[in-house]
């Protein structure tokens, strides 16, 4: 192996993606060059490529977009879900263009190869989507070079021992380090992010952030709320030092399990004293295993802006965003915690409550950024009930 020569790509490929299967797509790199290993996904929204790039939950990722055309609309410095993009590369169809938008203010080719991250174009995004369909989420190694020079050999080993995500704790690795107050709200045309905005009399609300999404802090000051965040390992009394009015438990990547060893105690205590809980996605996983529910790896997991999801007690319909790639097992739920959301993708848990303590939880993300704004109201919901409690 240290003796083999790197293998030329085919003409015009300078990038490629192998899979822990030994199989090789070929195409044309973009972004920044280098090789990065990690678990192959897709996602099928037409928007929002940025703020899916930033999304911490897509640590550990790499990202096939089922949309041809991504790139068209250029880059810009507001739509992002955190400080650098957290997936390791993406996979696309169609080259990217010149972007063709008042917001943009560079193309997404120098955002991907300034932030460090790989694309791939040139890719029949369609067939490696039902692959992945038929097959599973494989791992799998993104490289880009631009001489068109590549050590398969040693791509391929990297993929075929890359562990996977399944017992992988990448809460540790995107989560803040240190506590601090957030007053930022929803962003409007012409005016941007609406900054200082936090009501400070208004419900304190504490965010543990095992690798949340900005758009979910703005939400919450705009129902009224004030915010202070603090990291993933936070203890319950550093928690309770905040004050809190009620808890947050965010979103973010990995194995709930794997994270739960340490966050798992602490929502226990938050239950046991009463203390309001809201959770989203890998803060509803926590909140079910927090309450003896298991949690499960998925086939190919729910990533978009177009996933619908049925309410329980009404039965109407919300058109979500989703990015997960676990479950909580709805089979191992205990009594005194009931469905309120059903996937009706597949008929998976995608909400529940607790019928003995003020905690609800979804798996999907209302929030949004990007996706449709069905289930804002879940916000206000929350902090309306603080507001009643205090």
């Amino acid at each position: 192996m240290a003796d083999a020569k790197p293998t030329r790509a085919p003409d015009s490929a300078t990038a490629v993606l192998v899979l822990g299967d030994g199989t090789v797509i070929w195409g044309r790199g973009f972004g920044a060059e280098g090789a990065a290993v990690g678990e192959v996904c897709f996602n099928t929204a037409m928007t929002g490529y940025q703020e899916v790039m930033t999304d911490p939950s897509y640590a550990g990722q790499i990202i096939n977009f089922t949309f041809p055309h991504i790139g068209n609309v250029g880059a810009n410095p507001e739509d992002v879900e955190g400080i650098n993009p957290h997936a390791l590369g993406c996979i696309v169809r169609e080259d990217v263009t010149d972007p063709s938008n008042f917001r943009s203010t560079q193309t997404f080719d120098t955002w991907l190869r300034n932030n460090g991250r790989i694309g791939l174009a040139g890719v029949d995004t369609r067939a490696l989507t039902r692959a992945i369909r038929i097959g599973g989420a494989p791992n799998g190694v993104i490289a880009h070079n631009a001489k068109g020079e590549f050590d398969l050999e040693a791509l391929k080993a990297q993929a075929r021992e890359w562990p996977g995500l399944e017992g992988m704790d990448l809460a540790k690795e995107v989560s803040s380090t240190q506590s601090y107050k957030w007053d930022d709200g929803l962003w409007t045309l012409g005016e941007g992010y609406a900054t200082h905005s936090a009501n400070p009399d208004g419900p304190h609300v504490v965010a543990i952030d095992y690798g949340l999404k900005r758009n979910i802090l703005r939400n919450l000051v705009a129902a009224g709320a004030h915010v202070t965040v603090v990291p993933a390992t936070a203890t319950f009394d550093e928690v309770m030092a905040h004050a809190p009015d009620g808890v947050f438990l965010s979103n973010g990547p990995g194995d709930p399990a794997a994270t739960g060893s340490y966050a798992v105690p602490v929502i226990q205590k938050l239950l046991e004293i009463g203390k309001p809980i809201f959770g989203i996605c890998l803060g509803h996983q926590l909140l079910g295993l927090a309450v003896g529910a298991k949690t499960f790896k998925m086939h190919q997991g729910h990533r978009g802006a177009n996933h619908p999801v049925k309410r329980t007690d009404d039965g109407r319909v919300e058109i979500t965003s989703m990015n997960h790639g676990f479950a909580v097992d709805t089979a191992t739920l205990p009594a005194n915690a009931e469905a309120t959301h059903i996937s009706l993708f597949d008929g998976s848990l995608a909400g529940l409550r607790l019928t003995d303590k003020p905690a609800f939880s979804v798996q999907y993300h209302p929030e949004a950024s990007p996706g449709p704004q069905d289930s804002h109201y879940l916000f206000e919901q929350f902090v309306s009930r603080l507001k009643a409690e205090a």
